[in-house]
């Protein structure tokens, strides 16, 4: 068995390497050492989780999006499913105005370019629902990207 100097073996593991890195998208790389742990998200990478929280909060208020609201700040795909759906609101997988809503934390996933909360309805009697929004991390000005409704 031949032995080969250190650089010569340092060089092959790093060449052996670079397929298998060229293959890793750029989410899954290292953060960048001279970010601190748990720092915010910078506004670079799009919507923090602070913002989709705000903007749902505000968007959804107490009984569910204005009119306005749901003209600005709803995707051409939501207003496509609502035009289908006449008979019950996609934005609030209901037929009928909660008595309240709250929004729940809020998840990003910057690899998926998305954020999404679990927002909850209170109906009459105590009874709630369910369904998850998202938000699409680079929506210019931030809007309600799809709803996925609980059942």
């Amino acid at each position: 068995m031949m032995l080969k100097p250190h650089s010569l073996g340092a060089l092959l593991l790093t060449l052996l390497a670079l397929p298998a890195l060229s293959s890793v998208p750029a989410a899954h790389a290292a953060p960048a050492a001279h970010v601190a742990a748990g720092a915010p998200v910078a506004s670079a990478e799009g919507h923090t989780a602070d913002q989709i929280s705000r903007f749902l909060a505000t968007f959804y208020g107490d009984h569910g999006p204005s009119p306005q609201d749901r003209e600005q700040h709803v995707s051409q795909v939501l207003k496509d499913r609502q035009e289908v759906s006449r008979d019950s609101d996609v934005l609030l997988c209901s037929q009928n105005e909660p008595q309240k809503i709250g929004i729940g934390p809020v998840t990003v996933a910057q690899a998926a370019g998305v954020g999404w909360a679990t927002v909850t309805t209170h109906w009459a009697g105590g009874v709630t629902d369910t369904f998850t929004a998202y938000v699409r991390l680079d929506s210019k000005p931030i809007r309600l990207d799809d709803v996925i409704c609980a059942g």
